[in-house]
Protein backbone atom coordinates (compact mmCIF):
# COMPACT_ATOMS: atom_id res chain seq x y z
CA UNK A 1 0.00 0.00 0.00
CA UNK A 2 1.03 3.64 -0.46
CA UNK A 3 1.60 4.35 3.46
CA UNK A 4 4.33 0.98 3.37
CA UNK A 5 7.29 2.44 1.45
CA UNK A 6 9.02 -0.61 2.09
CA UNK A 7 6.70 -3.12 -0.07
CA UNK A 8 8.08 -5.11 -2.01
CA UNK A 9 5.71 -4.48 -4.66
CA UNK A 10 6.53 -0.95 -4.88
CA UNK A 11 10.65 -1.17 -4.68
CA UNK A 12 13.28 -3.82 -4.10
CA UNK A 13 17.04 -3.96 -2.78
CA UNK A 14 19.87 -3.97 -5.12
CA UNK A 15 23.46 -4.33 -4.77
CA UNK A 16 25.16 -2.31 -7.22
CA UNK A 17 28.89 -1.61 -8.00
CA UNK A 18 30.95 1.66 -8.80
CA UNK A 19 34.34 1.54 -10.57
CA UNK A 20 36.47 4.71 -10.71
CA UNK A 21 39.63 4.73 -11.73
CA UNK A 22 41.28 2.00 -8.93
CA UNK A 23 38.90 2.69 -6.48
CA UNK A 24 36.06 0.61 -6.09
CA UNK A 25 32.34 0.85 -4.39
CA UNK A 26 29.36 -1.62 -3.58
CA UNK A 27 26.45 -1.00 -1.60
CA UNK A 28 22.62 -1.58 -1.55
CA UNK A 29 19.88 0.90 -2.91
CA UNK A 30 16.33 0.88 -4.04
CA UNK A 31 15.15 0.19 -7.10
CA UNK A 32 11.56 1.45 -8.26
CA UNK A 33 9.68 -2.21 -9.39
CA UNK A 34 7.92 -2.09 -12.49
CA UNK A 35 5.61 -5.24 -13.71
CA UNK A 36 2.69 -5.73 -16.79
CA UNK A 37 -1.15 -5.32 -15.75
CA UNK A 38 -3.53 -7.00 -17.95
CA UNK A 39 -6.71 -4.72 -17.83
CA UNK A 40 -9.69 -7.28 -18.81
CA UNK A 41 -13.15 -6.29 -18.80
CA UNK A 42 -15.62 -9.32 -18.44
CA UNK A 43 -14.05 -11.84 -20.12
CA UNK A 44 -12.05 -9.51 -22.46
CA UNK A 45 -8.59 -8.28 -22.25
CA UNK A 46 -8.40 -4.65 -22.62
CA UNK A 47 -4.75 -3.08 -22.18
CA UNK A 48 -1.69 -4.71 -20.47
CA UNK A 49 0.07 -1.50 -18.65
CA UNK A 50 3.56 -1.23 -17.10
CA UNK A 51 3.10 0.09 -13.68
CA UNK A 52 4.34 0.04 -10.20
CA UNK A 53 2.20 -2.53 -8.93
CA UNK A 54 0.98 -1.33 -5.66
CA UNK A 55 -2.45 0.85 -5.71
CA UNK A 56 -3.16 -1.25 -8.40
CA UNK A 57 -7.85 -1.18 -7.78
CA UNK A 58 -6.48 2.90 -7.35
CA UNK A 59 -5.12 2.64 -11.22
CA UNK A 60 -7.84 0.12 -12.83
CA UNK A 61 -10.89 2.83 -11.40
CA UNK A 62 -8.72 5.81 -12.09
CA UNK A 63 -7.71 4.35 -16.10
CA UNK A 64 -11.08 3.44 -16.46
CA UNK A 65 -12.79 6.52 -16.44
CA UNK A 66 -10.16 8.72 -18.46
CA UNK A 67 -10.30 5.39 -21.01
CA UNK A 68 -14.24 6.57 -21.06
CA UNK A 69 -15.31 2.69 -20.26
CA UNK A 70 -16.37 4.12 -17.08
CA UNK A 71 -18.35 7.64 -16.28
CA UNK A 72 -18.28 6.74 -12.43
CA UNK A 73 -17.33 5.07 -9.92
CA UNK A 74 -20.73 2.85 -9.28
CA UNK A 75 -20.09 1.35 -13.13
CA UNK A 76 -17.47 -0.66 -11.43
CA UNK A 77 -19.01 -3.74 -9.03
CA UNK A 78 -15.33 -5.18 -8.45
CA UNK A 79 -11.88 -5.83 -8.94
CA UNK A 80 -9.91 -8.98 -8.77
CA UNK A 81 -6.56 -8.97 -8.97
CA UNK A 82 -4.26 -12.51 -9.41
CA UNK A 83 -0.46 -12.70 -9.97
CA UNK A 84 0.63 -14.52 -13.52
CA UNK A 85 3.93 -14.88 -14.84
CA UNK A 86 5.41 -12.15 -14.08
CA UNK A 87 2.87 -9.51 -13.89
CA UNK A 88 -0.60 -9.21 -13.31
CA UNK A 89 -4.03 -9.54 -13.54
CA UNK A 90 -7.09 -7.29 -12.88
CA UNK A 91 -10.68 -8.39 -13.94
CA UNK A 92 -12.80 -5.69 -13.69
CA UNK A 93 -16.58 -6.50 -13.11
CA UNK A 94 -18.17 -3.42 -14.81
CA UNK A 95 -22.49 -3.61 -14.53
CA UNK A 96 -24.02 -4.88 -17.42
CA UNK A 97 -25.13 -0.92 -18.99
CA UNK A 98 -21.01 -0.33 -18.72
CA UNK A 99 -20.09 -3.34 -19.78
CA UNK A 100 -22.35 -3.28 -23.17
CA UNK A 101 -21.23 0.77 -23.63
CA UNK A 102 -17.70 -0.27 -23.61
CA UNK A 103 -17.88 -3.41 -25.83
CA UNK A 104 -19.35 -1.10 -28.31
CA UNK A 105 -16.90 0.92 -28.51
CA UNK A 106 -13.81 -1.44 -27.86
CA UNK A 107 -10.62 -0.73 -29.25
CA UNK A 108 -7.50 -2.50 -29.69
CA UNK A 109 -4.73 -0.51 -27.20
CA UNK A 110 -1.32 -1.92 -26.60
CA UNK A 111 -0.39 0.31 -23.80
CA UNK A 112 -0.81 4.40 -24.10
CA UNK A 113 2.51 6.03 -24.67
CA UNK A 114 3.57 9.19 -23.23
CA UNK A 115 1.78 11.52 -26.19
CA UNK A 116 -1.71 10.32 -25.30
CA UNK A 117 -2.64 9.41 -28.80
CA UNK A 118 -1.03 5.75 -29.50
CA UNK A 119 -2.89 3.13 -29.98
CA UNK A 120 -5.89 5.35 -31.57
CA UNK A 121 -7.49 4.56 -34.97
CA UNK A 122 -9.03 7.70 -35.88
CA UNK A 123 -9.94 11.28 -34.27
CA UNK A 124 -12.79 10.17 -33.18
CA UNK A 125 -11.62 7.78 -30.47
CA UNK A 126 -9.78 10.66 -29.20
CA UNK A 127 -10.18 10.45 -25.19
CA UNK A 128 -12.10 14.08 -24.11
CA UNK A 129 -13.66 15.35 -21.35
CA UNK A 130 -17.57 14.94 -20.82
CA UNK A 131 -18.23 18.61 -21.00
CA UNK A 132 -16.97 21.87 -19.45
CA UNK A 133 -14.74 21.81 -16.59
CA UNK A 134 -15.59 23.67 -14.08
CA UNK A 135 -13.44 27.25 -12.97
CA UNK A 136 -11.97 27.68 -9.86
CA UNK A 137 -8.94 29.70 -9.07
CA UNK A 138 -5.87 28.12 -7.11
CA UNK A 139 -4.30 30.73 -4.66
CA UNK A 140 -0.44 30.84 -4.79
CA UNK A 141 -0.82 30.36 -1.32
CA UNK A 142 -2.62 26.79 -1.74
CA UNK A 143 -0.08 26.07 -3.91
CA UNK A 144 2.91 26.72 -1.86
CA UNK A 145 1.38 25.00 0.68
CA UNK A 146 0.82 21.93 -1.80
CA UNK A 147 4.23 22.09 -2.93
CA UNK A 148 5.90 22.24 1.11
CA UNK A 149 3.99 18.77 1.57
CA UNK A 150 4.79 16.73 -1.19
CA UNK A 151 8.05 16.00 -1.00
CA UNK A 152 7.42 14.83 2.87
CA UNK A 153 4.46 12.20 1.05
CA UNK A 154 6.64 10.82 -1.66
CA UNK A 155 7.94 7.77 0.28
CA UNK A 156 8.72 5.87 -2.93
CA UNK A 157 10.63 8.81 -4.59
CA UNK A 158 12.47 9.23 -1.64
CA UNK A 159 13.81 5.75 -1.35
CA UNK A 160 14.34 5.28 -5.28
CA UNK A 161 14.43 9.22 -6.39
CA UNK A 162 12.96 7.07 -9.18
CA UNK A 163 9.37 7.68 -9.40
CA UNK A 164 6.33 10.04 -10.66
CA UNK A 165 3.93 11.45 -7.73
CA UNK A 166 0.61 12.53 -8.54
CA UNK A 167 -1.57 14.23 -5.72
CA UNK A 168 -5.26 15.51 -4.95
CA UNK A 169 -4.89 18.70 -3.22
CA UNK A 170 -8.15 20.26 -0.94
CA UNK A 171 -8.19 23.99 -2.47
CA UNK A 172 -6.14 25.48 0.92
CA UNK A 173 -3.32 23.23 -0.62
CA UNK A 174 -3.29 20.32 2.23
CA UNK A 175 -2.09 16.78 0.16
CA UNK A 176 -5.52 14.83 0.59
CA UNK A 177 -4.03 11.61 -1.29
CA UNK A 178 -1.19 10.52 -3.05
CA UNK A 179 -0.10 8.32 -5.54
CA UNK A 180 3.06 7.22 -7.05
CA UNK A 181 4.33 5.24 -10.05
CA UNK A 182 7.35 4.63 -12.38
CA UNK A 183 4.98 6.62 -14.97
CA UNK A 184 3.63 9.50 -14.63
CA UNK A 185 0.41 8.59 -15.98
CA UNK A 186 -0.14 6.11 -14.26
CA UNK A 187 0.41 7.94 -11.27
CA UNK A 188 -2.53 10.51 -12.30
CA UNK A 189 -4.63 7.62 -12.60
CA UNK A 190 -4.07 5.96 -9.46
CA UNK A 191 -5.17 9.44 -7.64
CA UNK A 192 -7.66 9.65 -10.05
CA UNK A 193 -9.15 6.12 -8.93
CA UNK A 194 -8.34 6.82 -5.50
CA UNK A 195 -10.41 10.12 -4.97
CA UNK A 196 -13.15 8.19 -7.17
CA UNK A 197 -13.45 5.62 -4.69
CA UNK A 198 -13.17 8.01 -1.70
CA UNK A 199 -15.99 9.30 -3.12
CA UNK A 200 -13.70 13.26 -3.26
CA UNK A 201 -15.55 15.81 -5.58
CA UNK A 202 -13.52 17.11 -8.17
CA UNK A 203 -14.79 20.58 -8.05
CA UNK A 204 -13.49 20.57 -4.50
CA UNK A 205 -9.62 20.86 -5.05
CA UNK A 206 -7.00 20.46 -7.28
CA UNK A 207 -4.49 18.08 -9.13
CA UNK A 208 -0.66 18.08 -8.50
CA UNK A 209 2.14 15.72 -10.39
CA UNK A 210 5.70 15.91 -10.57
CA UNK A 211 6.04 15.23 -14.24
CA UNK A 212 5.66 17.50 -17.15
CA UNK A 213 1.98 18.48 -17.78
CA UNK A 214 1.77 17.18 -21.04
CA UNK A 215 -1.30 16.43 -23.46
CA UNK A 216 -3.18 13.19 -21.35
CA UNK A 217 -1.99 14.80 -18.65
CA UNK A 218 -4.41 17.65 -18.97
CA UNK A 219 -6.94 15.49 -21.17
CA UNK A 220 -7.08 13.18 -17.80
CA UNK A 221 -7.47 15.80 -15.13
CA UNK A 222 -9.93 17.38 -17.04
CA UNK A 223 -12.06 14.22 -17.43
CA UNK A 224 -11.56 13.62 -13.62
CA UNK A 225 -13.27 17.06 -13.47
CA UNK A 226 -10.68 18.81 -12.33
CA UNK A 227 -10.82 22.64 -12.18
CA UNK A 228 -7.05 22.90 -12.47
CA UNK A 229 -3.79 21.01 -12.87
CA UNK A 230 -0.65 21.82 -11.27
CA UNK A 231 2.68 20.66 -12.65
CA UNK A 232 6.00 21.05 -10.66
CA UNK A 233 7.54 19.75 -14.38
Amino acid sequence: MTDTPDDPQRAFRARIERHDGGASETKEIAVAVEAPINIVYGDTPYAVMMTTPADIEDFVYGFSLTEGVIAKAAEIRGVEISRQHEGYVASVNLTPDALRKHMARRRNLSGRTSCGLCGVEDFTQLPTAPGKVGERAVAPEAIARALRELHEKQHLFRMTRAVHGAAWCAPDGEILLIREDVGRHNALDKTIGASLRAGLAPDEGFALITSRCSFEMIEKAAIFGAPALVAVS
